[in-house]
């Protein structure tokens, strides 16, 4: 790894000189005697550290910290004071420098700041390098946004990962993505590097439920583990728990599930001492859990400690404006993985895909994708690859009927206008060009309707 590049900026030049030669065993030292000339040299150079003088000629060492926030948020800056000016220090800080320095500079002092600067410096790559990973692990680095709806969940997703432990509900049908919606949380949140557990509720019998969740102790039950066993909670300790289709749990389970939200303690099954743990709980259903306290299944108690923070994902079939993206994405995929060369998507193939219901969401879309990229060849998808779909009436695409019946009750002309502007828009991914090919309209005419119907796109 080469040294880190420090920028010292301070018009002394025996000062220049005597950092330089401090610098030098460890590090890569560059010298600018003005602000101008540092910004200058940090558009040429890519500096690690810059040490900026307070008092410098022509533009002083408080603006030229403010120039080099804007060419560089992230940039460390070390300020230098001849004297320990309180207020202009407080200011250099409230603008973004990371620590000061008062002159005569003290060379263990010095070495010190420096260090301990470069080591945040260092901290900060790596978080940037660990989110990095985790992104590409879970396949969160092209997610797809281009619906209004799924912008607000992502949306919804990045305020509540700033809190540190909220609990939040994730609804939505099966297939929709909130597996995807939880890791995001956890990912941008200050836990993005400590565990992220998930259980299905759903999938495990009532019997092993409990002991999967809170662990069990040795001896509690026969056919357990000699030593004991870890439940999800506690493998989860300073990470995120994912508690998948939640409405799927059993009257006892939710007993205790509610006491330990209420006290972040819990009792392992066979165990006599309780286990403190801090953990952020994501639940995720696919079933209103509204009905559900309705219908007598779920503890009302529980919905409320669980819907602190609520989203609901919608549907593949209400974001149509994601289907053609999310398909390019998953093509491009399975490209790599089975060495196809699909480049596109016919437009035939396009308007198939958009009109299907999708009834499996995000899923049923990347298993048809997959399917197509395995079993047929060629540089684009086509209508036919796309047959074994179950279009309604007979497995095909409905034949476009060759004109409108009137029905005897009268229709509104201009919300049938709206709503087929609208259809077309979502048919064509938003494109306007082509929305109004679909529409047998020209692109202005298409523009002036948009305006007049008050239709946001």
């Amino acid at each position: 790894m080469p040294p880190y590049k420090i920028l010292i900026v301070d018009d002394d030049r025996l000062l220049q000189n005597s950092l330089r030669a401090i610098l030098a065993d460890k590090y890569d030292p560059l010298i600018a005697g003005s602000g101008e000339e540092a910004l200058r040299l940090l558009q040429k150079h890519a500096v690690d550290l810059v040490l900026l003088d307070i008092r410098l000629p022509g533009m002083d060492g408080i603006e030229t910290l403010h120039r080099i926030k804007k060419l560089s948020p992230d940039m460390p800056i070390v300020m230098m004071t001849a004297y320990e000016d309180v207020k202009t220090v407080v200011h250099s800080m409230k603008e973004g420098a990371c620590d000061y320095l008062v002159k005569p500079l003290e060379i263990e002092m010095f070495e010190l700041v420096i260090e301990k600067a470069l080591e945040n410096l260092r901290l900060k790559k790596e978080v940037r390098e660990l989110r990095r990973a985790y992104l590409q692990k879970f396949n969160l680095e092209h997610v797809v946004a281009e619906s209004e709806g799924i912008r607000a969940v992502f949306d919804f997703a990045g305020k509540v990962a700033k809190s540190y432990d909220t609990t939040v509900l994730v609804e939505g049908e099966s297939g929709v993505g909130k597996e995807v919606v939880a890791r995001m949380i956890h990912q941008r949140s200050s836990r993005y590097d400590k565990p992220f557990v998930g259980i299905n509720c759903g999938a495990i019998s009532k019997e092993l439920l409990e002991s999967e969740l809170f662990g069990y102790e040795k001896g509690a039950f026969t056919g357990g583990l000699n030593e004991g066993k870890k439940g999800k909670i506690e493998m989860a300790d300073s990470g995120t728990l994912l508690l998948d289709e939640v409405s799927e749990l059993h009257p006892a389970a939710q007993v205790n599930l509610l006491r330990f939200l209420e006290e972040r303690e819990f009792y392992p099954v066979g165990g006599t001492r309780k286990k403190k743990v801090d953990v952020r709980v994501i639940a995720a259903t696919n079933k209103s859990l509204v009905t559900q306290v309705q219908a007598g299944t779920f503890r009302e108690d529980l919905y409320y400690r669980l819907n602190v923070a609520r989203v609901v994902v919608p549907p593949l079939a209400e974001r149509r404006a994601d289907i053609v993206p999310l398909t390019e994405l998953f093509m491009n995929r399975f490209n790599e993985k089975f060495m196809k060369n699909f480049r596109g998507i016919s437009p035939e193939a396009r308007k198939m895909l958009v009109q299907y219901p999708w009834r499996g969401n995000i899923r049923e879309l990347k298993n048809a994708v997959e399917r197509v990229i395995l079993m047929e060849d060629g540089e684009q998808i086509e209508a036919a690859h796309l047959a074994f779909l179950a279009f309604p009436y007979h497995g095909t695409p409905q034949p476009e009927a060759p004109g409108l019946r009137l029905p005897p009750e009268g229709i509104q002309l201009d919300e049938v206008i709206r709503d087929l502007i609208v259809q077309a828009l979502e048919m064509s991914g938003a494109n306007k060009s082509r929305a109004a090919k679909l529409l047998g309209i020209s692109r202005p005419t298409l523009i002036y309707r948009i305006e007049k119907h008050g239709i946001r796109v």
